[in-house]
């Protein structure tokens, strides 16, 4: 038990020494990531490659060759996700933008529970199990209930927070009253949550009609029940983006102005101390894995009524594993997860055109990699670039009063 306990406590100092980098390293991270991709690009160029075997008689040809796929491949992402110059119309011109917000719609939401079970000293690695169960609960909404339209997306939407909500509570259940580590636990209900769905999808009664094909996909959510389009039907850019930017909104208010993310923060800056002051640690777990897979059921409802086509097992498009990547980008705050959200969203949008240019659109997920490698450690950018050990140990100590001149000290 004495082992758990310092695991526990160790894991909060590690979050903190993650989170405590300020955006010079953020930065610098990212700038990082790209330079590995480029390298990755160069290193598997045909050109380049062959152009080795004489690099010392001309080296321009070398160095030629590297500048102009590195300019083609990073090229073809900003044309895939920003604006495309080429285009013929204005339209088709900035529709790269449309697809960037509303890919990145979802990340922005389940980052933001990431990130706030992060806050509180945990490690919510089940993002695509609460996705998945948000999926079921409004997939079942949106497909067997009769209501009018926007009511209809509404308690679809609500469905998908609670189905969420209620799979991250019960992880947090089982944490406060076992000891069990989040971390096992989250990846265990993954693999339940996405078998079950799929179980739910074979079975007719359920969430789809009898189907003559062999692969599980869940009934078409009612057309009352979809995100209406943002700038018509020549985008694919719904509503989604609108309640990602709310769920920002809500999260901010409740991590840095509510009395429950005061104790939330508490918690996840030293138990102890939290538990000293009168705060039940064990409950502020449960809630805490409870308002993360809601952030999450965000997502959810966004992958279940963002098309008027059903859902697969696929649908969740391993958005709960790209949401801990974007709140270790963000640093766990809410204007941060919405600028990593949209910077991974462009990178979904634009690999495509990356591919077309003949770049393989794999290299992103090694920029992706490179860029959280970096934000996780730490030790590395400061030896790199000989920053300064930021100072963590006053501001712990002065929350540290804060709690005991507010709880009194009793118990």
């Amino acid at each position: 038990m004495s082992e758990i306990n310092k695991a526990d406590n160790t894991m909060p100092q590690v979050m903190r020494e993650i989170f405590s980098g300020g955006l010079v390293r953020t930065v610098i991270s990212i700038l990082l990531g790209f330079l590995v991709g480029a390298l990755f690009m160069i290193g598997s160029n045909k050109e380049f490659i062959e152009s080795l075997g004489y690099i010392f008689a001309r080296p321009g040809d070398a160095l030629g060759a590297a500048f102009a796929v590195v300019n083609e491949g990073y090229g073809a992402l900003f044309r895939g996700a920003i604006y495309n110059a080429d285009a013929e119309t204005f339209e088709k011109a900035i529709r790269p933008l449309t697809e960037t917000l509303r890919l990145g719609a979802p990340l922005i939401a389940a980052g933001l529970g990431i990130g706030l079970t992060f806050r509180v000293g945990l490690f919510n690695i089940g993002g695509t199990g609460q996705l998945i169960f948000g999926m079921i609960f409004a997939t079942f909404v949106a497909t067997r209930l009769e209501l009018p339209f926007v009511l209809h997306m509404v308690v679809a939407l609500i469905a998908g927070i609670v189905g969420a909500a209620l799979l991250g509570a019960f992880v947090g259940f089982l944490k406060a009253r076992t000891g069990a580590h989040e971390v096992i636990l989250t990846i265990m209900m993954n693999y339940i949550a996405l078998y079950f769905f799929t179980f739910l999808m074979r079975d007719p009664a359920l969430l789809q009609e009898t189907r003559a094909s062999g692969n599980p996909k869940a009934d078409a959510a009612a057309e009352t029940a979809l995100l209406p389009k943002l700038l018509g039907d020549n985008y694919s850019l719904h509503w989604g983006l609108i309640f990602a930017l709310l769920a920002v909104v809500v999260f901010w208010w409740l991590m840095e102005r509510s009395t429950i993310g005061y104790r939330l923060r508490m918690v996840g800056f030293n138990p102890d101390a939290a538990r000293a002051a009168g705060i039940n640690v064990e409950k502020t777990y449960i809630l805490a894995m409870a308002l993360s897979a809601g952030f999450v059921g965000v997502a959810a409802a966004n992958q279940t009524l963002g098309t008027a086509i059903g859902v697969t097992p696929s649908s969740h498009a391993n958005i709960g594993f790209d949401a801990i990547t974007v709140a270790l980008l963000g640093g766990s705050s809410g204007p941060g997860i919405l600028l990593a959200g949209l910077l991974f969203g462009a990178f979904k949008a634009g690999a495509p055109s990356m591919q077309v240019f003949g770049v393989s659109p794999e290299v992103l997920g090694i920029v992706q990699g490179a860029i959280v490698l970096f934000i996780a450690a730490p030790p590395l950018i400061r030896a790199i670039f000989r920053l300064p050990k930021p100072q963590t140990t006053n501001a712990l100590e002065a929350i540290r009063k804060r709690i005991f001149t507010r709880g009194g000290g009793s118990k």
